[in-house]
């Protein structure tokens, strides 16, 4: 085919910038003074993160999930362990998540080790979620082939008529897992492609702040 050319397409970045004055020396409250700052907007998916995992081979993966809650401990979202990041997690326990919110000129990269949460943790969640959504996370093993999307209705509409009151299981592969962090990295866009990036690393239990060439 005919090679398609978006090197012209490109456009400013025109915030305030970002001062290491203004960085907390916590990476989790600075995260959480920017995820505030995004709620605040009317900006949709502002929880939706980029998890890039990677299997014994190195071949990397990536894809999006939301993140449903975050501590000091770590940041945490949910899926099924037979889906191909869940195995991959399983061979490599490393992964990098990263937020974009274009609107504010905003980047956060977050790396660390992957474990998975407990059974509580699971089930709490699990029995938070839409009643359609549970019937969804047990009709379908995430990541399989399936011969048409008949079928998976079909499974759902067979749960319903077991699971009339909407009571149906959790599944014992679905379920939570915490990234705990040991990098993290602040990006601001800035005009002429000149943006601020601040680092933290964790040393000896204490984090550590560095700014980045652009």
């Amino acid at each position: 085919m005919e090679e398609k050319d978006y090197r012209a397409l490109r456009r400013e970045y025109l915030s305030k910038g970002l001062k290491r004055k203004d960085l907390d020396a916590d990476p989790v409250i600075q995260f959480t003074h920017w995820m505030d700052r995004i709620a605040q907007t009317e900006i949709e998916d502002a929880t939706a993160m980029t998890l890039a995992t990677a299997d014994q081979q190195c071949r990397p993966s990536a894809r999006i999930v939301l993140l449903k809650h975050f501590d000091d401990k770590g940041f945490c979202w949910y899926t099924d362990h037979r889906s191909d990041k869940g195995q991959q997690l399983a061979q490599n326990p490393w992964a990098e998540l990263l937020f974009f919110w274009p609107q504010l000129s905003r980047q956060v990269r977050i790396r660390g080790r992957v474990e998975t949460l407990d059974d509580a943790d699971n089930d709490r969640y699990f029995h938070e979620r839409p009643v359609d959504s549970r019937f969804s996370a047990a009709s379908s093993l995430q990541s399989a082939t399936i011969a048409s999307r008949a079928v998976l209705e079909q499974r759902i509409t067979q749960l319903k008529a077991q699971y009339p009151e909407g009571d149906v299981p959790r599944p014992k592969d679905w379920g939570g897992y915490r990234l705990r962090p040991d990098y993290f990295e602040f990006w601001q866009g800035r005009a002429s492609r000149l943006h601020d990036r601040f680092i933290y690393r964790l040393q000896d239990q204490q984090w550590h702040i560095e700014r980045l060439s652009p």
